[in-house]
Protein backbone atom coordinates (compact mmCIF):
# COMPACT_ATOMS: atom_id res chain seq x y z
CA UNK A 1 0.00 0.00 0.00
CA UNK A 2 1.42 3.68 -1.22
CA UNK A 3 1.86 6.16 1.08
CA UNK A 4 -0.46 8.18 -0.31
CA UNK A 5 -3.12 5.27 0.55
CA UNK A 6 -2.15 5.12 3.66
CA UNK A 7 -2.81 9.08 4.48
CA UNK A 8 -6.59 8.73 2.99
CA UNK A 9 -7.24 5.70 4.76
CA UNK A 10 -6.29 7.25 7.93
CA UNK A 11 -9.72 7.84 10.26
CA UNK A 12 -8.50 10.32 12.09
CA UNK A 13 -7.69 12.59 9.25
CA UNK A 14 -11.45 14.14 8.63
CA UNK A 15 -15.03 13.11 9.35
CA UNK A 16 -14.87 11.91 5.46
CA UNK A 17 -11.68 10.01 5.93
CA UNK A 18 -13.71 8.29 8.68
CA UNK A 19 -16.53 8.08 7.13
CA UNK A 20 -14.57 5.90 3.99
CA UNK A 21 -12.97 4.23 6.40
CA UNK A 22 -16.37 2.56 7.91
CA UNK A 23 -17.53 2.21 4.91
CA UNK A 24 -14.50 -0.09 3.93
CA UNK A 25 -14.96 -1.53 7.40
CA UNK A 26 -18.64 -2.78 6.97
CA UNK A 27 -18.30 -3.71 3.31
CA UNK A 28 -15.27 -6.15 4.05
CA UNK A 29 -17.22 -7.28 7.46
CA UNK A 30 -20.35 -8.48 4.88
CA UNK A 31 -17.31 -10.37 2.98
CA UNK A 32 -18.38 -8.01 0.17
CA UNK A 33 -16.61 -6.83 -2.88
CA UNK A 34 -16.49 -2.98 -3.62
CA UNK A 35 -18.71 -4.27 -7.28
CA UNK A 36 -20.67 -6.40 -4.88
CA UNK A 37 -22.01 -3.49 -2.68
CA UNK A 38 -21.70 -1.42 -5.72
CA UNK A 39 -24.56 -3.72 -7.87
CA UNK A 40 -26.49 -3.53 -4.61
CA UNK A 41 -27.38 0.13 -4.35
CA UNK A 42 -26.97 0.48 -8.12
CA UNK A 43 -23.79 2.61 -8.28
CA UNK A 44 -20.30 1.46 -9.64
CA UNK A 45 -17.55 -0.43 -7.72
CA UNK A 46 -15.08 2.35 -8.79
CA UNK A 47 -17.47 4.91 -6.90
CA UNK A 48 -17.67 2.80 -3.68
CA UNK A 49 -13.72 2.49 -4.19
CA UNK A 50 -13.50 6.59 -4.34
CA UNK A 51 -15.95 7.28 -1.14
CA UNK A 52 -13.99 4.71 0.64
CA UNK A 53 -10.53 6.28 -0.09
CA UNK A 54 -12.25 10.09 0.74
CA UNK A 55 -12.06 10.90 -2.85
CA UNK A 56 -15.08 11.72 -3.48
CA UNK A 57 -18.46 12.71 -1.01
CA UNK A 58 -21.26 10.37 -0.37
CA UNK A 59 -24.47 11.79 -0.89
CA UNK A 60 -27.39 10.78 1.44
CA UNK A 61 -29.19 8.71 -0.68
CA UNK A 62 -25.60 6.79 -1.07
CA UNK A 63 -25.11 6.73 2.86
CA UNK A 64 -28.99 5.43 3.19
CA UNK A 65 -28.59 2.55 0.59
CA UNK A 66 -25.69 1.03 1.99
CA UNK A 67 -26.68 1.17 5.43
CA UNK A 68 -29.83 -0.64 4.29
CA UNK A 69 -28.23 -2.90 1.79
CA UNK A 70 -25.33 -4.09 4.89
CA UNK A 71 -28.10 -3.28 7.63
CA UNK A 72 -25.72 -1.10 9.74
CA UNK A 73 -28.35 -0.17 11.70
CA UNK A 74 -27.88 3.55 10.11
CA UNK A 75 -24.43 4.12 10.52
CA UNK A 76 -23.34 5.78 7.54
CA UNK A 77 -26.23 8.20 7.67
CA UNK A 78 -25.53 9.12 11.04
CA UNK A 79 -22.00 9.86 9.39
CA UNK A 80 -23.33 12.05 6.78
CA UNK A 81 -24.54 15.06 8.64
CA UNK A 82 -20.73 15.35 10.20
CA UNK A 83 -19.19 14.85 6.27
CA UNK A 84 -21.49 17.29 5.13
CA UNK A 85 -20.78 20.05 7.59
CA UNK A 86 -16.83 19.50 7.29
CA UNK A 87 -17.18 20.31 3.64
CA UNK A 88 -18.22 23.83 4.89
CA UNK A 89 -15.90 26.86 5.43
CA UNK A 90 -14.49 26.22 8.16
CA UNK A 91 -14.76 29.79 9.66
CA UNK A 92 -18.95 28.87 8.72
CA UNK A 93 -19.21 25.72 11.10
CA UNK A 94 -20.12 26.87 13.94
CA UNK A 95 -22.90 29.07 12.82
CA UNK A 96 -24.52 25.82 10.51
CA UNK A 97 -24.07 24.17 13.84
CA UNK A 98 -26.11 26.70 15.71
CA UNK A 99 -28.62 27.21 12.72
CA UNK A 100 -29.27 23.22 13.06
CA UNK A 101 -30.44 23.35 16.26
CA UNK A 102 -32.50 27.11 16.03
CA UNK A 103 -36.21 27.05 16.63
CA UNK A 104 -36.76 30.42 15.05
CA UNK A 105 -34.11 32.19 12.52
CA UNK A 106 -34.50 35.86 11.41
CA UNK A 107 -32.16 36.82 8.05
CA UNK A 108 -31.82 39.90 6.54
CA UNK A 109 -30.19 39.77 3.17
CA UNK A 110 -28.72 42.50 0.92
CA UNK A 111 -26.32 40.12 -1.59
CA UNK A 112 -28.06 36.61 -2.18
CA UNK A 113 -30.76 34.74 -1.26
CA UNK A 114 -30.07 33.23 2.33
CA UNK A 115 -28.52 29.68 1.71
CA UNK A 116 -31.58 27.73 3.08
CA UNK A 117 -32.96 28.99 0.08
CA UNK A 118 -31.02 28.43 -2.40
CA UNK A 119 -31.44 26.37 -5.32
CA UNK A 120 -28.54 23.97 -6.38
CA UNK A 121 -27.86 26.35 -9.41
CA UNK A 122 -28.01 29.25 -7.82
CA UNK A 123 -25.61 27.94 -5.18
CA UNK A 124 -23.22 26.36 -7.78
CA UNK A 125 -23.05 29.61 -9.68
CA UNK A 126 -21.51 31.35 -6.23
CA UNK A 127 -19.89 28.88 -5.02
CA UNK A 128 -17.72 29.00 -8.42
CA UNK A 129 -16.50 32.00 -8.14
CA UNK A 130 -13.91 31.20 -5.56
CA UNK A 131 -14.02 27.84 -4.85
CA UNK A 132 -13.90 26.26 -8.56
CA UNK A 133 -11.46 23.38 -7.08
CA UNK A 134 -14.49 21.85 -4.54
CA UNK A 135 -17.51 23.42 -5.79
CA UNK A 136 -19.59 19.76 -5.87
CA UNK A 137 -18.73 19.03 -2.22
CA UNK A 138 -20.13 22.62 -0.82
CA UNK A 139 -22.76 22.97 -3.32
CA UNK A 140 -23.44 19.13 -1.25
CA UNK A 141 -23.04 20.65 2.06
CA UNK A 142 -25.29 24.11 1.44
CA UNK A 143 -28.10 21.82 0.20
CA UNK A 144 -28.04 19.72 3.21
CA UNK A 145 -28.58 22.43 5.32
CA UNK A 146 -31.36 23.23 3.83
CA UNK A 147 -33.03 19.22 5.36
CA UNK A 148 -33.74 21.49 8.42
CA UNK A 149 -36.58 22.65 6.77
CA UNK A 150 -37.90 19.30 6.29
CA UNK A 151 -37.87 18.18 9.43
CA UNK A 152 -41.43 17.68 11.02
CA UNK A 153 -40.72 20.62 13.52
CA UNK A 154 -39.01 23.00 11.21
CA UNK A 155 -37.86 26.44 12.77
CA UNK A 156 -39.82 29.25 11.74
CA UNK A 157 -37.96 31.20 9.25
CA UNK A 158 -38.21 35.11 8.89
CA UNK A 159 -36.53 36.27 5.44
CA UNK A 160 -36.22 39.92 4.74
CA UNK A 161 -34.67 40.39 0.99
CA UNK A 162 -33.06 43.57 -0.24
CA UNK A 163 -34.70 44.14 -3.83
CA UNK A 164 -31.71 44.73 -5.25
CA UNK A 165 -30.50 40.95 -4.86
CA UNK A 166 -33.63 40.41 -6.89
CA UNK A 167 -31.89 42.29 -9.75
CA UNK A 168 -28.40 41.14 -9.64
CA UNK A 169 -28.14 38.15 -12.17
CA UNK A 170 -26.64 35.00 -10.42
CA UNK A 171 -25.21 32.56 -12.86
CA UNK A 172 -27.73 33.48 -16.17
CA UNK A 173 -31.41 34.43 -16.13
CA UNK A 174 -32.22 30.88 -16.56
CA UNK A 175 -31.00 30.22 -13.22
CA UNK A 176 -32.30 33.46 -11.33
CA UNK A 177 -35.93 32.61 -12.57
CA UNK A 178 -35.48 29.46 -10.92
CA UNK A 179 -34.54 30.84 -7.94
CA UNK A 180 -37.32 33.21 -8.14
CA UNK A 181 -39.54 30.61 -8.84
CA UNK A 182 -38.55 28.68 -5.45
CA UNK A 183 -38.61 31.51 -3.47
CA UNK A 184 -42.30 31.70 -4.30
CA UNK A 185 -42.75 28.08 -4.08
CA UNK A 186 -42.66 29.17 0.05
CA UNK A 187 -45.88 30.56 0.16
CA UNK A 188 -47.25 26.85 1.06
CA UNK A 189 -45.04 26.76 3.67
CA UNK A 190 -46.52 28.51 7.02
CA UNK A 191 -43.42 28.41 9.07
CA UNK A 192 -41.50 30.57 6.10
CA UNK A 193 -42.38 34.00 5.76
CA UNK A 194 -40.82 35.38 2.73
CA UNK A 195 -40.30 39.87 2.77
CA UNK A 196 -39.00 41.58 0.12
CA UNK A 197 -37.46 45.42 1.33
CA UNK A 198 -38.17 47.54 -1.64
CA UNK A 199 -35.24 49.90 -3.33
CA UNK A 200 -37.64 52.71 -2.78
CA UNK A 201 -36.72 53.03 1.26
CA UNK A 202 -33.58 54.07 0.92
CA UNK A 203 -31.91 54.48 4.43
CA UNK A 204 -33.11 51.93 6.89
CA UNK A 205 -31.90 49.74 9.83
CA UNK A 206 -30.01 47.41 7.73
CA UNK A 207 -27.79 49.71 6.13
CA UNK A 208 -25.13 47.89 8.66
CA UNK A 209 -25.30 44.90 6.28
CA UNK A 210 -26.68 40.79 6.32
CA UNK A 211 -27.49 39.52 9.41
CA UNK A 212 -29.29 36.84 11.29
CA UNK A 213 -30.21 36.47 14.31
CA UNK A 214 -31.02 32.66 15.73
CA UNK A 215 -33.63 31.98 18.86
CA UNK A 216 -33.53 28.68 20.20
CA UNK A 217 -34.94 26.50 23.22
CA UNK A 218 -33.76 27.13 26.44
CA UNK A 219 -30.09 28.73 25.02
CA UNK A 220 -29.61 32.73 24.73
CA UNK A 221 -30.29 34.17 21.26
CA UNK A 222 -27.56 34.64 18.76
CA UNK A 223 -26.44 37.26 16.42
CA UNK A 224 -24.51 36.47 13.29
CA UNK A 225 -22.99 38.78 10.93
CA UNK A 226 -20.82 37.19 7.14
CA UNK A 227 -17.77 38.40 7.21
CA UNK A 228 -14.61 37.17 5.00
CA UNK A 229 -13.10 34.63 6.72
CA UNK A 230 -13.79 36.18 10.17
CA UNK A 231 -17.78 36.17 10.53
CA UNK A 232 -19.17 37.33 13.77
CA UNK A 233 -21.38 35.43 16.34
CA UNK A 234 -22.52 36.98 19.75
CA UNK A 235 -24.97 35.98 22.46
CA UNK A 236 -24.25 39.79 23.82
CA UNK A 237 -27.77 40.67 24.93
CA UNK A 238 -27.14 44.38 24.46
CA UNK A 239 -26.45 43.57 21.06
CA UNK A 240 -29.51 41.06 20.36
CA UNK A 241 -31.61 43.58 21.35
CA UNK A 242 -30.45 46.61 18.95
CA UNK A 243 -30.45 43.86 16.44
CA UNK A 244 -33.94 42.60 17.69
CA UNK A 245 -35.35 46.38 17.18
CA UNK A 246 -33.64 46.35 14.15
CA UNK A 247 -35.18 43.59 12.75
CA UNK A 248 -38.66 44.84 13.72
CA UNK A 249 -37.91 48.18 11.80
CA UNK A 250 -36.83 46.25 8.84
CA UNK A 251 -40.09 44.09 8.23
CA UNK A 252 -42.25 46.99 9.45
CA UNK A 253 -40.76 48.74 6.09
CA UNK A 254 -40.62 45.44 4.54
CA UNK A 255 -43.54 44.99 2.16
CA UNK A 256 -46.07 42.51 3.52
CA UNK A 257 -45.41 38.84 2.18
CA UNK A 258 -48.22 38.96 -0.43
CA UNK A 259 -46.95 41.94 -1.97
CA UNK A 260 -43.48 40.62 -1.57
CA UNK A 261 -44.39 37.44 -3.54
CA UNK A 262 -46.23 39.79 -6.18
CA UNK A 263 -42.79 41.73 -6.97
CA UNK A 264 -41.04 38.49 -6.88
CA UNK A 265 -43.27 37.13 -9.78
CA UNK A 266 -42.86 40.20 -11.64
CA UNK A 267 -38.99 40.51 -11.48
CA UNK A 268 -39.31 36.79 -12.54
CA UNK A 269 -41.22 37.72 -15.46
CA UNK A 270 -40.16 40.86 -16.71
CA UNK A 271 -36.56 40.68 -16.06
CA UNK A 272 -35.54 37.07 -16.54
CA UNK A 273 -38.81 35.38 -18.10
CA UNK A 274 -38.73 34.54 -21.91
CA UNK A 275 -37.72 37.29 -24.16
CA UNK A 276 -37.37 37.22 -28.20
CA UNK A 277 -34.13 36.47 -29.40
CA UNK A 278 -32.13 37.96 -32.42
CA UNK A 279 -33.76 35.36 -34.63
CA UNK A 280 -37.45 36.00 -32.95
CA UNK A 281 -37.19 32.98 -30.78
CA UNK A 282 -38.17 33.06 -27.57
CA UNK A 283 -34.93 32.23 -25.01
CA UNK A 284 -35.03 31.63 -21.44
Amino acid sequence: MTTHNIRDLDPSASPLDYYGAELRRLREAANMSQKQLGDCIFVTGSLVGMIELARRVPTREFSERVDAALMTGGILTRLHGLVMRHQLPHWFQPYAEMEARATYISTFQTQVVYGLLQTEAYARALLEVDHADKVDEMVAARLDRQRILERQQPPVLCVVLDEALLLREIGSREVMRDQLAHLLNFRERQWVQIQVLPLSVGQHAGTIGAFNLLRFDGDPDLFYADGYDCPHMSANSDLIRKRSLGYARLQAAGLSPEDSAALIARVMEERYGHQPGPDGRTVA
